[in-house]
């Protein structure tokens, strides 16, 4: 029984060493293409002109601040504007 409760006790002192020492470093990935994490700014994309058939659409995306994470890092979201122009053929 001996055996068991030291490797029980080192395992939970191994742990809290872990946590107190901060090797638990977050990740920040996402899949969504409008948020970013960290610097530097993302680049705002100029007008891009879209053809939707019988029109065309002016794109414009910018990217504003949205906050922190909780260490400090900036958190990035895009704003994306459409508006109906005529097509130049």
């Amino acid at each position: 029984m001996r055996p068991f409760r030291t490797a029980i006790l080192s395992g939970c002192m191994l742990l809290c060493a872990a946590c107190a020492s901060n090797t638990i470093v977050p990740t920040y990935e996402t899949s969504n293409p409008h948020i970013k994490v960290g610097d530097p700014a993302p680049v705002d994309v100029g007008p891009t002109i879209e053809n939707a058939g019988s029109f065309c659409l002016e794109i414009t995306e910018k990217w504003h601040q949205d906050g922190k994470t909780p260490d400090g890092q900036p958190l990035w979201a895009k704003d994306t504007a459409r508006r109906v122009v005529p097509c130049n053929k």
